[in-house]
Protein backbone atom coordinates (compact mmCIF):
# COMPACT_ATOMS: atom_id res chain seq x y z
CA UNK A 1 0.00 0.00 0.00
CA UNK A 2 1.25 3.37 -0.77
CA UNK A 3 1.34 5.15 2.27
CA UNK A 4 2.15 9.47 1.44
CA UNK A 5 4.37 10.00 4.95
CA UNK A 6 6.79 7.08 2.93
CA UNK A 7 7.72 9.27 -0.19
CA UNK A 8 9.45 12.13 -1.21
CA UNK A 9 9.07 13.13 -4.69
CA UNK A 10 12.22 15.28 -6.22
CA UNK A 11 11.67 17.54 -9.79
CA UNK A 12 14.46 18.58 -11.47
CA UNK A 13 13.41 21.58 -13.55
CA UNK A 14 14.95 24.46 -16.00
CA UNK A 15 12.58 27.28 -17.29
CA UNK A 16 8.99 25.01 -16.44
CA UNK A 17 7.59 28.34 -14.79
CA UNK A 18 4.78 27.02 -17.20
CA UNK A 19 4.18 23.49 -15.24
CA UNK A 20 5.85 23.69 -11.83
CA UNK A 21 2.56 24.88 -9.76
CA UNK A 22 0.85 22.01 -11.10
CA UNK A 23 3.40 19.49 -10.79
CA UNK A 24 4.01 20.26 -7.57
CA UNK A 25 0.57 20.66 -6.27
CA UNK A 26 -0.81 17.35 -7.75
CA UNK A 27 2.31 15.38 -6.10
CA UNK A 28 1.61 16.98 -2.23
CA UNK A 29 -0.91 15.07 -2.14
CA UNK A 30 1.33 11.68 -2.95
CA UNK A 31 4.56 12.46 -0.90
CA UNK A 32 5.42 13.58 2.53
CA UNK A 33 7.33 16.37 1.08
CA UNK A 34 8.26 17.77 -2.70
CA UNK A 35 11.68 18.63 -3.26
CA UNK A 36 12.71 20.61 -6.82
CA UNK A 37 16.05 21.26 -7.75
CA UNK A 38 16.23 24.41 -9.83
CA UNK A 39 19.03 24.46 -12.83
CA UNK A 40 18.90 28.28 -12.48
CA UNK A 41 15.93 28.48 -14.48
CA UNK A 42 15.22 32.33 -15.85
CA UNK A 43 11.58 32.36 -15.16
CA UNK A 44 11.30 31.90 -11.86
CA UNK A 45 10.53 28.34 -11.58
CA UNK A 46 11.80 28.23 -8.46
CA UNK A 47 9.79 31.51 -6.57
CA UNK A 48 6.65 28.90 -8.24
CA UNK A 49 8.06 26.05 -6.95
CA UNK A 50 8.28 27.66 -3.28
CA UNK A 51 5.02 28.92 -3.33
CA UNK A 52 3.48 25.54 -4.58
CA UNK A 53 4.56 24.51 -1.52
CA UNK A 54 8.33 22.55 -2.38
CA UNK A 55 11.36 22.69 -0.72
CA UNK A 56 13.79 24.13 -3.84
CA UNK A 57 17.22 23.74 -4.04
CA UNK A 58 20.08 25.39 -6.16
CA UNK A 59 21.92 22.55 -8.43
CA UNK A 60 25.45 23.11 -9.55
CA UNK A 61 24.82 23.93 -13.28
CA UNK A 62 25.83 20.68 -14.86
CA UNK A 63 22.39 19.10 -15.57
CA UNK A 64 19.93 17.14 -14.60
CA UNK A 65 22.16 14.18 -13.38
CA UNK A 66 23.76 16.71 -10.85
CA UNK A 67 20.41 18.12 -9.95
CA UNK A 68 19.33 14.45 -9.24
CA UNK A 69 22.43 13.91 -7.31
CA UNK A 70 22.21 17.01 -5.03
CA UNK A 71 18.84 16.07 -4.04
CA UNK A 72 19.73 12.87 -2.18
CA UNK A 73 21.26 13.66 1.23
CA UNK A 74 17.97 16.02 1.33
CA UNK A 75 15.36 12.13 1.40
CA UNK A 76 14.59 11.31 4.51
CA UNK A 77 11.87 9.28 4.00
CA UNK A 78 11.76 5.87 2.59
CA UNK A 79 11.28 5.69 -1.06
CA UNK A 80 12.56 8.42 -3.48
CA UNK A 81 10.34 9.25 -6.44
CA UNK A 82 11.68 11.49 -9.28
CA UNK A 83 9.15 13.05 -11.89
CA UNK A 84 9.75 14.91 -14.66
CA UNK A 85 8.70 19.28 -14.35
CA UNK A 86 7.30 19.45 -17.87
CA UNK A 87 3.44 17.70 -17.38
CA UNK A 88 4.78 14.30 -19.25
CA UNK A 89 4.54 12.21 -16.33
CA UNK A 90 1.01 11.87 -14.70
CA UNK A 91 1.44 12.17 -10.37
CA UNK A 92 -1.76 9.97 -9.76
CA UNK A 93 0.78 6.81 -11.45
CA UNK A 94 3.08 7.58 -8.15
CA UNK A 95 0.72 4.98 -5.68
CA UNK A 96 1.36 2.36 -8.92
CA UNK A 97 5.10 2.77 -8.40
CA UNK A 98 5.70 2.87 -4.96
CA UNK A 99 3.39 -0.50 -4.80
CA UNK A 100 6.13 -3.42 -5.53
CA UNK A 101 8.07 -1.42 -3.11
CA UNK A 102 6.45 -1.24 -0.54
CA UNK A 103 5.27 -4.90 -1.02
CA UNK A 104 8.65 -6.03 -0.60
CA UNK A 105 8.90 -7.22 -4.07
CA UNK A 106 10.99 -4.45 -5.77
CA UNK A 107 14.37 -2.38 -4.83
CA UNK A 108 13.44 0.20 -7.87
CA UNK A 109 10.67 0.68 -10.37
CA UNK A 110 10.13 2.04 -13.47
CA UNK A 111 7.39 3.63 -15.01
CA UNK A 112 7.55 1.86 -18.49
CA UNK A 113 6.34 3.73 -21.81
CA UNK A 114 6.74 1.14 -24.01
CA UNK A 115 3.64 -0.51 -21.57
CA UNK A 116 2.25 2.29 -20.61
CA UNK A 117 2.09 3.94 -24.26
CA UNK A 118 3.87 7.69 -25.28
CA UNK A 119 2.55 10.39 -26.46
CA UNK A 120 6.14 11.52 -27.61
CA UNK A 121 8.12 8.56 -28.76
CA UNK A 122 6.40 8.20 -32.23
CA UNK A 123 6.11 10.40 -35.27
CA UNK A 124 9.69 12.05 -36.73
CA UNK A 125 12.92 11.12 -36.88
CA UNK A 126 13.55 12.36 -33.58
CA UNK A 127 11.30 10.63 -32.06
CA UNK A 128 12.71 7.03 -34.15
CA UNK A 129 16.39 7.40 -33.16
CA UNK A 130 15.25 8.14 -29.48
CA UNK A 131 13.50 5.20 -29.27
CA UNK A 132 15.63 2.97 -31.19
CA UNK A 133 18.55 4.63 -28.27
CA UNK A 134 16.20 3.12 -25.56
CA UNK A 135 15.83 -0.07 -26.94
CA UNK A 136 19.36 -0.37 -27.53
CA UNK A 137 20.40 0.24 -24.08
CA UNK A 138 17.64 -1.33 -22.79
CA UNK A 139 18.54 -4.95 -24.32
CA UNK A 140 22.05 -4.70 -23.26
CA UNK A 141 20.85 -4.36 -19.63
CA UNK A 142 18.52 -7.40 -20.25
CA UNK A 143 21.62 -9.37 -21.59
CA UNK A 144 24.21 -8.36 -18.95
CA UNK A 145 21.84 -9.16 -16.09
CA UNK A 146 19.45 -11.65 -17.53
CA UNK A 147 16.40 -9.48 -16.41
CA UNK A 148 13.41 -8.26 -18.89
CA UNK A 149 13.02 -4.72 -18.53
CA UNK A 150 10.93 -2.69 -21.19
CA UNK A 151 12.12 0.98 -20.85
CA UNK A 152 15.51 1.98 -19.43
CA UNK A 153 15.15 6.07 -20.27
CA UNK A 154 12.07 7.25 -18.44
CA UNK A 155 12.14 9.65 -15.87
CA UNK A 156 9.67 8.68 -13.94
CA UNK A 157 10.60 6.29 -11.32
CA UNK A 158 10.84 4.84 -7.85
CA UNK A 159 13.74 3.76 -5.56
CA UNK A 160 14.47 2.93 -2.03
CA UNK A 161 16.35 5.88 -0.83
CA UNK A 162 18.71 3.42 1.25
CA UNK A 163 19.33 1.79 -1.75
CA UNK A 164 19.58 4.93 -3.64
CA UNK A 165 22.12 6.37 -1.30
CA UNK A 166 24.57 3.26 -2.16
CA UNK A 167 24.71 3.52 -6.07
CA UNK A 168 27.51 6.29 -5.72
CA UNK A 169 26.05 7.85 -8.94
CA UNK A 170 28.29 10.46 -11.29
CA UNK A 171 26.70 11.02 -14.25
CA UNK A 172 25.80 15.15 -14.75
CA UNK A 173 23.44 14.90 -17.17
CA UNK A 174 19.80 13.04 -18.20
CA UNK A 175 22.52 9.57 -18.82
CA UNK A 176 21.81 9.20 -14.59
CA UNK A 177 18.06 7.57 -15.70
CA UNK A 178 20.50 4.74 -16.97
CA UNK A 179 23.18 4.69 -14.50
CA UNK A 180 20.59 4.32 -11.96
CA UNK A 181 19.23 1.72 -13.14
CA UNK A 182 22.50 -0.12 -14.48
CA UNK A 183 24.32 0.56 -10.81
CA UNK A 184 21.01 -1.36 -9.38
CA UNK A 185 21.29 -4.38 -11.06
CA UNK A 186 25.06 -3.97 -11.06
CA UNK A 187 24.65 -4.40 -7.31
CA UNK A 188 22.23 -7.02 -7.21
CA UNK A 189 18.84 -4.96 -6.34
CA UNK A 190 15.61 -6.09 -7.43
CA UNK A 191 14.34 -3.93 -10.68
CA UNK A 192 10.70 -4.05 -11.70
CA UNK A 193 8.64 -1.50 -13.95
CA UNK A 194 4.78 -0.67 -14.23
CA UNK A 195 2.89 0.84 -17.28
CA UNK A 196 3.01 5.09 -17.13
CA UNK A 197 1.97 6.95 -20.23
CA UNK A 198 4.49 9.65 -21.28
CA UNK A 199 2.41 12.74 -22.09
CA UNK A 200 3.68 15.21 -25.02
CA UNK A 201 5.24 18.09 -23.05
CA UNK A 202 2.87 20.89 -22.56
CA UNK A 203 4.86 24.05 -22.99
CA UNK A 204 8.79 24.94 -24.71
CA UNK A 205 10.66 22.49 -25.87
CA UNK A 206 12.79 19.18 -24.94
CA UNK A 207 16.12 19.83 -23.01
CA UNK A 208 17.42 17.02 -25.03
CA UNK A 209 19.13 17.09 -28.18
CA UNK A 210 19.07 13.39 -29.71
CA UNK A 211 22.47 13.67 -32.17
CA UNK A 212 23.98 15.42 -29.13
CA UNK A 213 23.46 13.20 -26.68
CA UNK A 214 24.00 9.74 -28.14
CA UNK A 215 27.99 9.73 -27.73
CA UNK A 216 27.21 10.73 -23.84
CA UNK A 217 24.49 7.84 -24.04
CA UNK A 218 26.82 5.00 -25.51
CA UNK A 219 29.62 6.23 -23.43
CA UNK A 220 27.98 6.19 -20.22
CA UNK A 221 26.62 2.44 -21.16
CA UNK A 222 29.54 0.96 -21.98
CA UNK A 223 31.65 2.17 -19.22
CA UNK A 224 29.26 1.06 -17.28
CA UNK A 225 28.92 -2.58 -18.60
CA UNK A 226 32.58 -2.91 -18.43
CA UNK A 227 32.67 -2.28 -14.59
CA UNK A 228 33.36 -4.95 -12.16
CA UNK A 229 30.15 -5.99 -10.02
CA UNK A 230 30.35 -4.47 -6.84
CA UNK A 231 30.30 -6.52 -3.67
CA UNK A 232 27.31 -7.27 -1.31
CA UNK A 233 29.71 -5.72 1.98
CA UNK A 234 29.10 -1.79 -0.41
CA UNK A 235 25.65 -2.20 -0.70
CA UNK A 236 22.24 -1.30 0.93
CA UNK A 237 20.34 -4.40 2.70
CA UNK A 238 17.97 -6.15 -0.26
CA UNK A 239 14.03 -5.58 0.37
CA UNK A 240 13.58 -9.40 1.30
CA UNK A 241 16.67 -8.92 3.82
CA UNK A 242 14.71 -6.07 6.11
CA UNK A 243 11.24 -5.32 6.83
CA UNK A 244 10.14 -2.97 3.86
CA UNK A 245 9.54 1.15 4.03
CA UNK A 246 12.04 1.17 7.35
CA UNK A 247 13.42 5.28 7.66
CA UNK A 248 16.64 5.76 5.77
CA UNK A 249 19.60 5.73 8.24
CA UNK A 250 21.07 8.77 6.87
CA UNK A 251 19.87 12.17 5.56
CA UNK A 252 19.37 15.82 6.54
CA UNK A 253 16.74 16.16 9.49
CA UNK A 254 14.05 17.94 8.25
Amino acid sequence: MHRPDDVTVVIAALNEAMTIEEIVAACRPMAREVIVVDGHSRDCTDVLAAAAGAKVLKDGGRGKGDALRISIPHVTTPVTVFIDADGSHDPRDIPRLVAPIAAGSADHVTGSRLIGGSSELHGGFDEFFRLAGSSFVTACFNWKFGVRLSDSQNGFRAIRTEVLQCLHLREDSTTIEQEMILETLRRGYRMAEVPAHEYRRRFGDSHIHVWRAAPRYLWSLFRGLAGPAATRATSAPRVADKAPLERPSQGIPT
